[in-house]
């Protein structure tokens, strides 16, 4: 129903305004969460009914409110990653760790990732897209850029302890980083406590402009020609 209210919103604009379809793995199936069945012929159907469909998802494994139902989880990231590859679309992954740290979704989806490169390599069709509002290691994120992901910041660029995001910020390729808000939620530290609104990316653009040491429009001219080409915008 969220994949269907997307584009229709979508389609209320002639340009700037896209849609991302995609079953979020909090509501496929979890202790927490009323069970829903993933049917993929319904995202297809709206994937074909609107070309303001720029991507899958979000999509991914998340651990932290409920690692018990890992296998269906995975079944589904898989489905959503065969309709990215089907329609030539680029994939937003969401990954989120076990609240004790047991279970690392990073890692998790890293070999899904890897398994599927291999299997795909003679046809030259590697999945695609971003992992969002990235909060993973150092190595993990040069494991998705060698997978060819790019990678996507947020507000928590912002807070005061964030070395290892730092550290990540400055190694990224110019060409394969994002900036994102995440809203309503991770407002960036100047707003903290607020919710979060689509106009407050211009903090973490800030930020990375500060960490990288080179100017705000910079930031600002590269992440939007970067967005364009992996999401193919007008």
């Amino acid at each position: 129903e969220t994949s269907k209210k997307a584009v229709e919103i979508a389609e209320q604009y002639d340009k700037g305004v896209y849609a991302a379809v995609g079953l979020h793995p909090i509501h496929v199936q979890g202790s927490n969460f009323q069970p829903e069945k993933f049917n993929i012929k319904n995202y297809k159907n709206l994937i074909t009914s609107s070309k303001k469909v720029k991507a899958i998802g979000e999509s991914g494994l998340d651990f932290f409110h409920s690692d018990k139902n890992f296998a269906k989880q995975k079944e589904v990231f898989i489905q959503h990653l065969d309709l990215a590859k089907e329609f030539d679309l680029p994939i937003i992954l969401h990954s989120r760790n076990s609240k004790d740290g047991s279970k690392n979704a990073y890692e998790e989806i890293l070999e899904i990732l890897k398994i599927l490169a291999t299997l795909r390599q003679a046809q030259g069709d590697n999945a695609k897209g971003v992992i969002h509002c990235y909060g993973g290691t150092l190595e993990q994120a040069k494991k998705f850029l060698d997978l060819g992901f790019h990678i996507g910041f947020t507000g928590v660029i912002t807070f005061p302890k964030t070395d290892n995001l730092a550290e990540i910020v400055r190694i990224v390729p110019m060409q394969r980083f994002l900036i994102e808000t995440d809203c309503p939620f991770l407002a960036p530290q100047s707003v903290r406590g607020e919710r979060n609104l689509p106009q407050y990316v211009k903090h973490v653009a800030e930020k990375i402009a500060e960490i990288r040491q080179i100017s705000y429009n910079k930031v600002v001219e590269q992440t939007a020609q970067n967005a364009i080409k992996l999401f193919d915008l007008d």
